[in-house]
């Protein structure tokens, strides 16, 4: 049977599925793990964005820095992770924190991950499974670019670079979060919401296509780098792109909050 490699429909999910709930909130991070607590997918394990999809912030590398490769892989392989095994991503808040753990297994080499269309739906359970570790190992390619801050400013205007935060805060109307307010010079703004429709599903593939190419124009997809606040919804806009049948774009994991944290690095308002 073939790998879902973006999205999943809720009909499709087999009990040897690895499932995982990555719900959170940021301004409240213990609630993810309080609703995983009240109820979960049966069989779900929960992943916290803060202790497991991150690594140590010291000021200067963003709010949600990437952890360590082989520390991550480390941590899938102990929660059930093995070699061919089909991963779902879920979460309650559209996709948005599912989205940045899809895009970190193909960073360590995983292609068999999707995001559960729709987000925490059917029975639930407040019962914990039993992790049993797995055998994965981690992969020699990233199949998910990145791009630090010194090669993403040396790149700027030869590189379509796609903002996913909210209208206000990409202008620099207001800034609740980081150092400084504004954008990357040379971002084009979409906001991650706009890939889902108004049933909290994401879009037809074609319909995101059209959109996202019109955004890119004339840029190929090979050509686009994606950052957010602190990497994580900016995965949103990756997953759409890739469901859409336009890969290979690159993620800037620091974003805002690692280039707003430099004053000599440039900032837009507007």
């Amino acid at each position: 049977m073939s790998a879902y490699t973006t999205l999943i429909p809720f009909d499709a999910l087999r009990p040897d599925m690895l499932v995982i709930d990555a719900g959170f909130d940021l301004a409240d991070t213990t609630a993810g793990e309080r609703d995983y607590a009240a109820g979960h997918l049966p069989g779900a394990h929960y992943l916290h964005l803060d202790r497991d999809l991150s690594a140590a912030k010291t000021g200067s590398n963003g709010r949600h820095p990437l952890p360590d490769r082989a520390a991550f892989a480390a941590r899938m392989r102990a929660v059930g992770l093995s070699k061919g095994r089909q991963v779902v991503a879920y979460d309650a808040q559209g996709g948005m924190y599912a989205a940045r753990l899809w895009w970190m297994l193909r960073w360590i080499g995983h292609a068999g991950v999707a995001v559960l269309d729709g987000g925490r739906q059917g029975p639930l359970s407040n019962e914990l499974p039993t992790p049993v570790p797995g055998d994965f190992e981690l992969g020699t390619t990233a199949i998910a670019p990145t791009l630090d801050a010194a090669a993403l400013q040396s790149r700027l205007g030869a590189v379509r670079l796609v903002d996913a935060r909210a209208p206000e805060r990409f202008r620099g109307d207001v800034e609740p979060l980081d150092a400084k307010a504004g954008h990357i010079p040379g971002a084009h703004n979409r906001l991650f919401k706009r890939n889902l429709g108004p049933d909290g599903r994401f879009k037809p593939a074609a319909e995101l296509r059209a959109e996202f190419e019109a955004l890119l124009a004339p840029f190929a997809p090979a050509e686009v780098v994606h950052q957010c606040g602190s990497g994580v919804t900016a995965c949103h806009n990756l997953l759409a792109m890739e469901h859409a049948g336009l890969a290979g774009s690159a993620l800037y994991p620091g974003s805002w909050s690692e280039w707003s944290s430099d004053p000599h690095r440039p900032v837009a308002i507007g």
